[in-house]
């Protein structure tokens, strides 16, 4: 079972948009690296190699959905500003 949900692999036709954002954008890279870092927290923990309560990794699975949401919202409103 994969447990890691890196944003590239979650949306790889935006590859490209997301490489130039990370570079271009600092708030993109702060919560691109953010999600990123709770992934990896979220995956220690589900391979018990970190511990939290279910309320912790409920808390930290809604946020790194959150962050998902705001990064892709990110990706989509670039790549519309690029086709206009």
């Amino acid at each position: 079972m994969d447990l890691h949900h890196p944003f590239v692999k979650e949306f790889p036709a935006h590859r490209e948009t997301i490489r130039s954002l990370k570079l271009a954008d600092g708030k993109f890279r702060a919560a691109f690296e953010e999600y990123h870092r709770l992934d990896d927290e979220i995956c220690r923990i589900e391979e018990d190699v970190e511990f939290a309560t279910d309320q912790q990794i409920d808390e930290m699975k809604f946020k790194r959905a959150k962050l998902k949401d705001v990064l892709f919202a990110s990706v989509q409103k670039h790549e519309a500003a690029v086709v206009r």
